[in-house]
């Protein structure tokens, strides 16, 4: 099982997301984790252009990059299942924290300490919080994206998301819905107009 970290971490492009919902273009856990990776380095440069605390865009990064390796061993798990009630969270938790220790355990000793700490946690909680915001702000995108195809199912996703967002009242957040969001909407045509 040694050395087989990457080799598991390149089937993330085989599991899909948003499992319980019709997708019109179906999105893979690879593709998502590159997203997240990319709008999450992008918080960290709007933080410091806005004057708030700067955070390791390295640790941003990285941290965004793998913050989806237990799923590489249990598939994504649907969050209306995930977050059904307090056992169930409780008990995937447990789950999620199960298959990263398997996912070190699939890296040399001498590597585990250079990347246990985006895989396991164990990070500033300021960059968990920016990985966590651009997490959600692609659930955004995923469900604009949706709408936009005319798949409907993606309506309630969408508003209980964009709530989401609003609740957070995190300045580098509000910087980027309000300055690169409405271009998701538009078509390539209207991008290159």
């Amino acid at each position: 099982m040694e050395e087989s970290f990457y080799a598991y971490m390149s089937r993330l492009k085989h599991i899909r997301r948003w499992g319980l919902m019709r997708n019109t273009v179906p999105e893979n856990v690879a593709e998502h984790s590159f997203q997240v990776a990319m709008i999450a380095h992008a918080l960290c440069i709007i933080r410091m252009l806005l004057g708030e605390t700067a955070v390791s865009e390295k640790d941003v990064v990285l941290a965004a990059l793998y913050h989806e390796t237990a799923e590489a061993i249990t598939g994504d798990l649907p969050t209306p299942i995930k977050y059904y009630n307090e056992d169930i969270a409780s008990a995937y938790k447990a789950i999620e924290h199960q298959a990263e220790a398997t996912m070190m355990e699939m890296l040399p000793a001498e590597m585990r300490p250079a990347i246990a700490p985006y895989v396991a946690g164990g990070l500033d909680p300021e960059v968990r919080g920016v990985v966590k915001a651009a997490d959600t702000i692609c659930a955004y995108i995923k469900c604009l994206e949706e709408k936009k195809s005319g798949n409907l199912e993606f309506e309630p996703a969408a508003a209980k998301t964009l709530e989401k967002i609003k609740s957070m009242k995190r300045p580098e957040v509000d910087y980027f819905m309000d300055h690169f969001l409405d271009a998701y909407t538009k078509t390539i045509d209207e991008l290159n107009a």
